[in-house]
């Protein structure tokens, strides 16, 4: 569990970075972003920024290619904003979280058919008798 000082920075730098992006970031290469979450180190050191990117696998190369490029930038800006002595490093990571949903969505479908075509097939019969346990209660 962060401190309630990280968990407070953590929030402050995700609006800020977001802002940032929207308003100071001028690269033709950056997509529409959404910057996701912020997490930071115990001693606020490095923080990892994960964002998503709306479109193909080209554009998210092209935007991991811009936010390299404008981590400078980017850190020196929260920096200013924060007022902190150490700012913290920026590492952009892209978040796998809807691509995760996209899986675990892929695979209810999958198990939804399965169910279907058993429902299907509950005409037939099963091998064996229809009440394999015993009628008198197990007592012989």
């Amino acid at each position: 569990m962060p401190s309630p000082r990280i968990a407070r920075l953590e929030d402050r730098i995700q609006v800020i970075v977001a802002q940032l992006l929207q308003t100071r970031v001028k690269d033709p290469r950056l997509g529409f972003v959404t910057v996701t979450d912020v997490r930071l180190t115990g001693d606020a050191r490095e923080a990892t920024v994960f964002y998503t990117v709306m479109g193909a696998e080209a554009d998210l190369a092209a935007t991991a290619a811009a936010l390299e490029s404008a981590k400078g930038l980017l850190r020196s800006a929260v920096g200013r904003r924060l007022g902190l002595r150490f700012v913290p490093t920026l590492a952009f990571v892209p978040d796998a979280t809807t691509a995760t949903a996209a899986d675990m969505e892929a695979l209810l479908a999958r198990v939804r058919r399965a169910d279907a075509e058993l429902e299907a097939r509950r005409g037939t019969s099963f091998a064996g008798e229809a009440d394999p346990y015993r009628a008198d209660g197990g007592a012989e």
